[in-house]
């Protein structure tokens, strides 16, 4: 009888194949076992084209957990010790713990910021304590992409105690604003990552603040118009880009019919603080001005670009906002209504070194 070799399991070419398999099964094993580092890119350095810049390595992935009662513990060292040596940075700081932690803030105590704090008060440098801490320099850049654009020296006009009237001084520390106006009401909890299903099943890179339709919709940090119009996600929408290009802020759902303040093009400069638009419930439609939220709610979010092959795409970086949401409630921007043309405006104007050209922030229209 003849044997039909193909199907016997135990001929030399099904016992090699049987050995690659398991060769490869052994390598994936392997694998998984070696340590894992912060996600950093090495691109590559060829020119592809005339036109390609030659890329260096960047950060493609950030997990920002860093919690609202460290921002304020170490903005306000920084700000005590601001005209004074040491002269604590409230980002070393943050990206030192960060390290410690190994980027989880569940562990934070604040005895752990106060001795770090006490160490370089008492000469300690922060590149001597983090000689031994491997990923500090990649905390510190993620930090400081998250971070960096909110605090420094400004001018910014305050109430006079003798006369009410306003009056400019000269201030460092934060020069940020909660998305939402001072004294206009809202709720929120922590969406970030919650389910979505709309259009196709996906993840929420936002955070949602519940408020009431109209309410003055803020601009957290200075930048400009990068983006403005309908978006059948997001309905009618803002996207605001940092001017030192790191950040790209992302309010959505915005009120229907009057969804903008009337200042606002594409390209146009803003500074922290000014109103930027109103809350509503457009978007989840591909029509144009279309109510579908059921309830009223600012969508904002915030992208990390290390790079710009990273803006749009599947490389998007999007952070969960609710801890800084709730540490930028310690600066609330004032708003006022013109009953002419109904817009409303910031009470306390600013002007914020980081706008090209020293441009003023806006002013009421009589």
């Amino acid at each position: 009888m003849k044997l039909n070799h193909s199907r016997c399991p135990h001929t030399p070419k099904a016992v090699s194949l049987l050995v690659l398999a398991e060769i490869l099964i052994l390598f994936a094993l392997i694998f998984r076992l070696l340590p894992s580092s912060p996600p950093i890119e090495e691109a590559s350095s060829s020119v592809t084209t005339a036109s390609d810049s030659i890329r260096k390595g960047f950060i493609k992935w950030v997990d920002f957990n860093v919690t609202a009662d460290a921002m304020r513990q170490a903005l306000r060292l920084d700000v005590d010790s601001y005209n004074q040596t040491p002269h604590l940075n409230w980002l070393e700081l943050l990206a030192y713990l960060g390290a410690r932690y190994g980027g989880d803030f569940s562990h934070y105590q604040a005895s752990d910021m106060d001795h770090l704090a006490q160490q370089l008060k008492e000469g300690a440098s922060m590149e001597e304590l983090t000689k031994d801490m491997k990923y500090y320099s990649y905390y510190l850049e993620a930090y400081s992409a998250v971070l960096g654009g909110m605090t420094g020296t400004y001018e910014i006009q305050i109430p006079d105690e003798s006369t009410g009237e306003p009056k400019w001084v000269t201030k460092y520390g934060l020069k940020s604003f909660s998305p939402i106006a001072k004294n206009y009401p809202y709720n929120d909890f922590d969406d970030f990552g919650v389910s979505r299903s709309y259009g196709f099943k996906r993840q929420h890179l936002g955070h949602d603040l519940m408020g009431q339709v109209g309410t003055p919709v803020i601009a957290v940090e200075s930048g400009y118009v990068e983006a403005i119009g309908w978006n059948q996600y997001g309905g009618w929408r803002l996207g605001i880009r940092s001017f030192d290009k790191k950040r790209y802020y992302y309010y959505a759902h915005l009120r229907k019919n009057y969804p903008y303040h009337k200042s606002l093009q594409e390209g146009s400069y803003v500074q922290a603080g000014d109103v930027i638009g109103y809350l509503g419930r457009t978007g989840y439609s591909s029509k144009e001005n279309t109510n579908n939220i059921d309830q009223p709610h600012l969508h904002f979010g915030m992208q990390l670009i290390f790079d710009e092959s990273q803006k749009d795409g599947n490389h998007e970086i999007w952070i969960n906002c609710y801890e800084i949401t709730k540490f930028l409630t310690m600066n609330r921007s004032e708003t006022i209504k013109n009953q002419k043309t109904k817009e409303y405006y910031r009470v306390y104007q600013m002007k914020d070194p980081a706008v090209p050209g020293g441009a003023k922030s806006q002013m009421i229209d009589n």
